[in-house]
């Protein structure tokens, strides 16, 4: 069988109790597990043991220099269910001074935002195969302004994102 999915991620970052609190009171995770310096946290609604492994490697440790002087991972990117919960997030993240941009991918809407230790991650909502159409195909070959009102008049604030895509139809 191939792979059919990521089941979770590992971030090192220099203060775990400020990172189990950020995504927690920001992202909604919940802290499932814990071990001296590691904390293992779930995304709500997540049906993974757990979506993230934080390791604690202390206030010392020098920021990521992924992208920038170094090969590396870029950012991580969860899923949300509508576009009323992308909005609901994105004033969360502004609100906690994470968000970092939003972007209209054409067959996705998408927040950028970065965690306490500056590690970027992406938070989107998936058009559903049953409403992708010429418009917004064309639009994957170019990045634009998310404009989050427009969205939600187009397709709905509440609409179930990804279903036939990310989520069986």
């Amino acid at each position: 069988m191939p792979i059919f999915r990521l089941n979770h991620a590992v971030l090192y970052v220099r203060d775990l109790e400020r990172s189990v609190a950020f995504y927690r009171d920001v992202l909604g995770f919940e802290a499932v597990m814990r071990l001296p310096g590691a904390a293992f946290v779930q995304a709500p609604g997540s049906t993974n043991d757990h979506d993230l492994g934080l390791f604690q490697i202390g206030a010392g440790a020098g920021p990521s220099e992924a992208g920038r002087r170094t090969v590396g991972l870029y950012h991580l990117a969860w899923e949300v269910d509508t576009l009323a919960e992308l909005e609901r997030l994105a004033a969360r993240l502004s609100e906690a001074g994470s968000l970092a941009g939003a972007s209209d991918h054409g067959t996705t809407k998408s927040l950028y935002a970065k965690d306490p230790d500056g590690l970027e991650f992406e938070v989107a909502w998936v058009v559903p195969a049953a409403l992708l159409d010429d418009t917004a195909l064309a639009a994957r070959e170019r990045i634009g302004p998310l404009d989050l009102a427009r969205e939600k008049e187009r397709y709905g604030p509440d609409t179930k994102g990804g279903v036939g895509i990310s989520i069986p139809a």
